[in-house]
């Protein structure tokens, strides 16, 4: 019953993981993504209207 026991830990370790990983990269995605948009208006803005 130990032997079960360890492998069941170690399961629900990995799925736990997996899930934390899921959260931190969807939020460091949305982050690069709104990151970019917000680069490449800002260099319309200085391409069309020539900055200061």
């Amino acid at each position: 019953m130990e032997d079960y026991t360890i492998y069941l830990l170690a399961l629900v370790a990995v799925i736990v993981v997996v899930l934390v990983l899921k959260k931190v990269t969807s939020c460091l995605v949305k982050a690069i993504v709104t990151l970019i948009i917000a680069a490449a208006a800002l260099y319309i803005y200085y391409m069309y209207y020539g900055g200061a």
